[in-house]
């Protein structure tokens, strides 16, 4: 046989890689790409975002007091007017959110001014856990805004222990927190499931779900024998039994509850999971590739549905926080306030780092007590407030916004 008769060794075709439900199109990756550069960018973005939006709230702030306007009509004539009066709105809107926030300098006596920190702290205590929850799956590359279905399934089943169960105190409260947890980690760990099985977007599976879980709650509250309380036709369940109910950290005087300090090891635990476990690093590996993630041998579609159990148990946490301390007179359909949706501003601002959300929680705790106190205080509306935490929401998800106006250098592709 002649060398022009040979055929040349092919080697044998690789096989084709096994697809777990989880591979990624170009569209999907580009929205991963700005998801991560938005919840996890830098520092210095966030705090000019709250500058920023702050800035921005001054000017509303002077749009509709009564005052500024007046003098704004003859500022040519006394422009000293105008300029009196805008200062005075200012600071006078700025500091009854300060006192209404973090202390009261008029109150009489230390006990009553130091009353507005406590509050600002109760408050914070939700946001941050479910900001936890929020952040942990951005982590992964996860955009979990099922907060609000998850809070209420949590709270649900928290308040159905708290109030259908009888046992003993700490023992009733551990059942009875734990069962929040569990309900939100399993309505979590659905749309994670879905997502590594069938490629489902978590974004619409969890917005879904928001519904279904407040439909269902509903029902359990309108049902005799469920969660609605005997003999009433409200939505409602009984108030929690004492045992089920998270202890006062400062007497009585005080709302500021056991939920607080919970928050805190949250924290921490979250901290020790992304920086010091492998369970973390897989995690993170997922959230900046999981295309290369997989070809190092992780399992992201098993990586989604942990990743998504554990946020879901956080934002339980925060629905148990509020039917077991703040709000102990019955669970509502209305049990979430908010929380699920402004925890994923409180993660956005925190860039999903676990100490940059507990400062965010604390600033948005803050917003919470002391919008109501420029309202009473100076006729401020407190939708001023909810405006401020939408813009900023708007200049976070616009880094390249914010950069611009304050003339930052644009960050290096990496």
């Amino acid at each position: 046989m002649t060398h022009a008769d040979e055929q040349p060794t092919q080697a044998p075709a690789s096989p084709p890689p096994e697809d777990d439900g989880t591979r990624r199109d170009p569209t999907e990756d580009r929205w991963h790409h700005v998801l991560r550069s938005i919840t996890t960018g830098n520092a210095l973005v966030a705090f000019l975002s709250v500058l920023l939006a702050m800035i921005v709230g001054s000017i509303l702030i002077l749009a509709t007091d009564e005052e500024v306007r007046e003098a704004a009509g003859y500022i040519t004539a006394r422009p000293g007017d105008f300029f009196g009066a805008a200062r005075d709105a200012i600071t006078g809107a700025y500091g009854a959110l300060f006192r209404g926030s973090v202390y009261n300098t008029r109150a009489e006596d230390f006990e009553t001014g130091i009353r507005p920190l406590t509050e600002t702290l109760k408050f914070a205590a939700p946001l941050i856990t479910a900001g936890l929850g929020i952040g942990l799956a951005f982590r992964a590359g996860l955009f979990n805004i099922g907060g609000r279905g998850q809070m209420l399934l949590a709270g649900a089943a928290a308040g159905w222990v708290g109030t259908q169960v009888d046992l003993p105190f700490p023992l009733h409260l551990l059942v009875a927190v734990a069962a929040g947890m569990l309900a939100g980690a399993l309505w979590a760990g659905l749309a994670g499931l879905l997502k590594a099985r069938t490629g489902a977007h978590e974004v619409i599976v969890t917005i879904m779900l928001n519904y279904v879980g407040f439909y269902l709650v509903f029902y359990a509250l309108s049902t005799q024998g469920i969660l609605q309380a005997p003999g009433s036709i409200n939505p409602k369940s009984l108030p929690m039994d004492d045992s089920a109910v998270l202890p006062k950290l400062v007497g009585e005087r005080y709302n500021l509850h056991l939920g607080f300090l919970l928050a805190l090891v949250a924290v921490v635990v979250v901290w020790w999971l992304l920086s010091r476990s492998s369970l973390g690093y897989r995690f993170r590996a997922v959230g900046v590739n999981p295309s290369a993630a997989r070809t190092a041998g992780i399992d992201v579609g098993r990586t989604y549905v942990i990743v998504m159990l554990i946020a879901g148990a956080l934002v339980g946490l925060a629905g148990s926080n509020q039917v077991l301390g703040t709000v102990t007179s019955g669970v509502t359909v209305d049990l979430d306030a908010g929380i699920g949706f402004d925890a994923i501003t409180v993660a956005l601002l925190g860039r999903s780092n676990p100490f940059g959300i507990l400062a965010a929680g604390l600033l948005f705790g803050a917003f919470k007590a002391g919008g109501f106190s420029m309202q009473a205080s100076e006729g401020i509306p407190v939708d001023i407030v909810l405006v401020i935490q939408s813009l900023i929401v708007l200049f976070i998800a616009a880094p390249p916004l914010v950069r611009a106006v304050f003339r930052l250098p644009a960050k290096e592709a990496k």
